[in-house]
């Protein structure tokens, strides 16, 4: 991670916000379980460490080493997708999830992103607060995007660098 991304992670007394590795992907996986009722099955982490294209970050509690939190984004060119976002349900609302989205954006800054994109529950209030506060902008939907319940999903984007003529 760069270093803009440490020094964001450093407020959060109590966390380590680190790359994630492949001694990580077993925790990741359960996490997504218990945070999401339609999760990426475990494989789909298999391929996330040491991807050039990748930022995998995670998030766990000093002295413990408890997962708390995880972020993956990937980048194509000069866009990028957050393409998840989880924090443990009993860690919420702690700045976790602000914490692991800061470093998302400052690692997209560090490679010159210009547009970066996500999805969202179109129920998901807490999550489309936090993404509001770090300028993220509706400019999309997709019907029925999520299964288990069936509900649209928001495309959000922030436009990380003007566009150049």
């Amino acid at each position: 991670m760069g270093s803009s991304a440490r020094s964001r992670s450093a407020a959060l007394s109590g966390i380590v916000l680190r790359v994630g590795s492949v001694a990580d992907l077993n925790d990741v996986a359960a996490l997504e379980r218990q945070c999401y009722a339609d999760p990426w099955p475990a494989g789909a982490f298999a391929a996330l460490p040491d991807n050039p294209r990748v930022f995998f970050a995670v998030a766990r509690r000093a002295g413990s080493g408890a997962l708390v939190g995880y972020a993956i984004a990937w980048y194509v060119l000069d866009e990028g997708e957050l393409a998840n976002l989880a924090v443990a349900p009993h860690d919420r609302r702690r700045g976790i999830g602000r914490t692991l989205l800061g470093a998302v954006v400052a690692d997209a800054v560090d490679r010159e992103v210009r547009e970066l994109y996500l999805e969202v529950r179109q129920s998901n209030a807490a999550a489309r607060q936090l993404y509001a506060a770090h300028e993220f902008e509706e400019v999309g939907r997709r019907k029925a995007y999520y299964r288990s319940p069936v509900e649209d999903a928001l495309i959000l984007r922030r436009t990380l660098k003007p566009q150049l003529s």
